[in-house]
């Protein structure tokens, strides 16, 4: 998938009906099930986030495949209208300081099979999809357990109490946008009680292209406190307890500029905050969430195409989603080390005898002056984008436009035919 950007099985086998076959047969075998390859997305992470603070950052995704009405491929239906296809929920570790991607920790793929007969707020949590959140935190703090700290990240969807009562522990945290008027133990709701709040620091910061399409700087008013949520009086939370005390941050750009959208958050943490320092590390932490867009958009139209598949079996699809997902890791990865900063260990993303591979190839790489010659320690992933960069047709000088996803999908391309020859790719 990383050579040919690609997930379809032809494009992948490149004419060679033998390997179209074996990626087929491997697809739709029984004994490759989803949960193994989920638990395959984690075995260097659990390595990479020793000691650390991890931002173990989820989300979901909609994966849409073309279907008709009389080849359905056994999807169900997602988001709006008509759509058939799979939900693809991932969580991601994050370095809390550097920001770099350690890799992934777990998740679900799965489509759904029929609508559910009882409302939402009368199922149990173990009955509705929103007990991904849960599990994949759960999934998440095995992986993690070398971390030094766990903070789990969420979007809206997240915020609901069953979350907020069974996810935090010792060295684990939650941190998500509010998307609930939650009502408080003391009397009230969440927004009354942030209302009453007073303004107390401004800051700027910068916001990149991926969360404004411009690329700008947005100049913030910050107000902070701690409230009490109260249990809801449903089904299925009866056990849990009467409530759980949380931090709120609210962020508000009150004067953006002309035709922006401004920036307004209210973020919801089981982290203390006793000063304004420690809302803005709150902000900043909550800035990192974008990343987990990136690994979706290399899934689809930036990336591998995913939703191009023509696989025949909903079961066939959701096992690629799951294998395409960990290739859109390692590009990020790359994508990140282009930079330098922290370098992770290469064999994070290469096998041994593809770093030596690399130590060969590199000599051949290295330009006459000190600009053109890779810098990165060796034996690193900055180390290998630098290779993979280079053979992607990037010229290799700071001040040209750095290397980007297509770059290093042409690298890996060519890399690999170098290793395993034309033949083997």
């Amino acid at each position: 998938m990383l050579c040919t950007r690609s997930v379809c099985l032809r494009q992948m086998a490149q004419g060679d009906w033998a390997a179209n076959m074996a990626f087929w047969r491997f697809v739709n075998n029984p004994q490759v099930t989803i949960d193994k390859l989920i638990e395959g997305w984690s075995l260097q992470t659990s390595i990479a986030v020793s000691g650390r603070h991890v931002l173990s950052i989820q989300d979901t995704s909609e994966i849409k495949f073309h279907t008709c009405p009389g080849h359905r491929r056994g999807l169900g239906k997602v988001g709006k209208g008509n759509a058939r296809g799979v939900l693809l929920h991932a969580m991601m570790a994050v370095d809390a300081d550097s920001g770099v991607c350690l890799g992934l920790t777990g998740g679900e793929v799965w489509t759904r099979k029929r609508k559910a007969k009882i409302a939402h707020e009368k199922r149990a949590l173990a009955d509705k999809e929103s007990a991904r959140w849960v599990t994949t935190a759960e999934q998440g703090r095995d992986v993690l357990a070398a971390a030094r700290m766990i903070t789990v990240v969420n979007d809206r969807e997240g915020d609901f109490f069953a979350h907020w009562a069974l996810t935090p522990a010792d060295n684990v945290h939650l941190l998500s946008r509010a998307m609930h008027d939650h009502a408080l133990v003391d009397g009230g709701t969440l927004y009354q009680a942030v209302e009453r709040a007073r303004f107390c620091d401004k800051a700027v910061i910068d916001l990149p292209k991926r969360m404004d399409r411009r690329g700008r700087q947005a100049h913030l008013s910050m107000r902070f406190g701690t409230v009490v949520l109260k249990r809801p009086p449903r089904p299925g939370v009866k056990d849990l307890p009467e409530g759980v005390k949380v931090s709120f941050v609210e962020v508000v750009e009150l004067r953006p500029p002309k035709g922006a959208k401004p920036i307004h958050w209210l973020l919801l943490t089981t982290h203390p905050i006793a000063a304004a320092a420690d809302a803005w590390r709150i902000v900043s932490w909550y800035k990192q969430r974008w990343i987990i867009e990136q690994l979706f958009r290399s899934l689809k139209s930036q990336g591998l195409r995913i939703e191009d598949s023509q696989l025949d079996s909903a079961e066939g699809l959701i096992k690629l989603a799951a294998i395409a997902t960990r290739v859109a890791c390692i590009v990020i990865q790359l994508v990140q080390a282009r930079n330098g900063g922290e370098e992770l260990p290469a064999d994070f993303a290469f096998t041994p005898d593809e770093i030596e591979a690399l130590k060969a190839i590199n000599k051949t790489l290295k330009g006459r002056t000190e600009l053109q010659k890779n810098h990165h320690r060796p034996n690193t992933i900055a180390w290998a984008a630098w290779i993979i960069a280079k053979l992607g047709g990037w010229t290799g000088y700071a001040s040209h436009r750095p290397p980007g996803p297509i770059t290093f999908h042409i690298g890996m391309a060519r890399f690999q035919i170098l290793v395993y020859g034309p033949a083997n790719v």
